[in-house]
C-alpha cells in the first residue's frame, strides 16, 4: 500500500514538471541597426560628432494568455545604464511590480525621467558611482525613458502582465522554456508601431519553432 501511494506521489510530480516543460524558439526578423551621433561628455559643445552605432537591434518576445495560477517569482532588478551617453541597454522588460535601476556608467551627469503615463518619474541629476532611486513598475504598458541633459538619449521599459517573457539577441533568436501546454498568443515587441503575433498550440513536453519575420 505505502509503495503504491509514493508511486502515485511520483507520478504526479512527473505529469506536474511535464506540464510546466514546453519550449518555443526561433527568430525575430530586426530591423536594421541605426546609427547616430555621440555626445561628447562635455554636453554644452557644439561641435558636430561623427555618426556611430547605437544600440543593437532587439525584440521582447512573450506569451499572452490566461496565466491563473502562474505565481510572481521574485527576481533581482533589472538594469538600464547609462554609457556612452546611451541607455545600455535601451529595451528593458520586466513582469508588473518589477523593479529598475539606473547606474550611470558615464564621467558626466545624467537626469533619468519619464512622463509616460504607464509610469512618471524623475530621478533628478546624478553621477558616477551616486546610486539613483530604483523604480518600482506598478501598471501594464510602455514607458519611454529619457536623460533631461542629453536629448538623443531614448530608452524603453516594457511593463509586461505575463510572466514569459525573454529578449532576443543581436540576430534576433530567442527561447522561452518551462511553459504550460495549452493555446496562447506568441508576440514579439519591437517597437510600439512593429508588434507581431501568431497563435502558438504547446504540448506537454514539446518544442515548438516559430519565426516571427517582419509584416
Amino acid at each position: 500500500m505505502k509503495a503504491r501511494v509514493l508511486l502515485c506521489f511520483a507520478s504526479l510530480a512527473a505529469i506536474s514538471f511535464v506540464r510546466a516543460d514546453a519550449t518555443i524558439e526561433g527568430l525575430v526578423t530586426l530591423p536594421p541597426p541605426q546609427m547616430g551621433r555621440t555626445l561628447s561628455a562635455r554636453y554644452q559643445t557644439t561641435v558636430e560628432a561623427p555618426l556611430t552605432p547605437s544600440n543593437p537591434p532587439s525584440a521582447v518576445v512573450y506569451l499572452e494568455g490566461n496565466f491563473t495560477g502562474a505565481e510572481a517569482t521574485a527576481k533581482a532588478p533589472a538594469q538600464m545604464s547609462q554609457k556612452n551617453m546611451l541607455f545600455s541597454p535601451d529595451l528593458v522588460a520586466v513582469r508588473v511590480g518589477g523593479v529598475v535601476e539606473f547606474p550611470n556608467l558615464d564621467d558626466t551627469y545624467h537626469n533619468v525621467f519619464s512622463y509616460s503615463k504607464t509610469k512618471r518619474f524623475d530621478l533628478g541629476r546624478f553621477r558616477k558611482g551616486e546610486k539613483p532611486s530604483t523604480i518600482v513598475f506598478d501598471k501594464p504598458g510602455v514607458v519611454t525613458v529619457h536623460c533631461e541633459i542629453h536629448d538623443r538619449m531614448r530608452g524603453i521599459i516594457l511593463v509586461l502582465e505575463t510572466p514569459y517573457f525573454t529578449k532576443t539577441d543581436t540576430a534576433g533568436r530567442y527561447r522561452l522554456e518551462h511553459l504550460p501546454a495549452g493555446h496562447y498568443d506568441l508576440k514579439a515587441w519591437i517597437n510600439e508601431a512593429d508588434v507581431r503575433s501568431v497563435p502558438v498550440d504547446l504540448k506537454d513536453g514539446g518544442t515548438v519553432h516559430v519565426d516571427l519575420p517582419r509584416k
